[in-house]
This record gives C-alpha cells, sequence and structure tokens, in this order.
C-alpha cells in the first residue's frame, strides 16, 4: 500500500522502497508467511500437473488467512 501511494498519476522518478524487518518479530513472520504462499501458488500454476503433488494441506494452507 505504502509503496503503491508513491506511484501517482504523472509520478516520473524512479521510487526504490527498502522493508525493513526486525529478527523475530511478527512482520518477519508475515513476511515468511507471504513468501511461502507465494512459492506455493508459483508450483501450483507453473506446472500442468499440479493437482498430483497438491496435498489438502496445501490447499488449506493456500486459502488460509
Amino acid at each position: 500500500q505504502a509503496i503503491d501511494r508513491t506511484h501517482r498519476i504523472g509520478q516520473k522518478q524512479k521510487v526504490i522502497a527498502y522493508r525493513l524487518l526486525i529478527k523475530e518479530s511478527v512482520e518477519e513472520k508475515i513476511r515468511a508467511l507471504q513468501r511461502q504462499k507465494s512459492q506455493l501458488a508459483n508450483d501450483i500454476f507453473g506446472e500442468e500437473k499440479f493437482a498430483q503433488s497438491l496435498t489438502l494441506d496445501d490447499l488449506r494452507f493456500l486459502l488460509a488467512d
């Protein structure tokens, strides 16, 4: 959300965004969860035979809040 705000209409300059994470913090855990879900989604949509490797736990993980 914060990064998107830097890309307003008419913005012509390059934008550099830094994500700062504190070790063993909630933000670090959220980022790890985002990466896991992203990797799982890439694995699923990147393979023709994803259903063979997709488990019920994987599906629950993908759809979890």
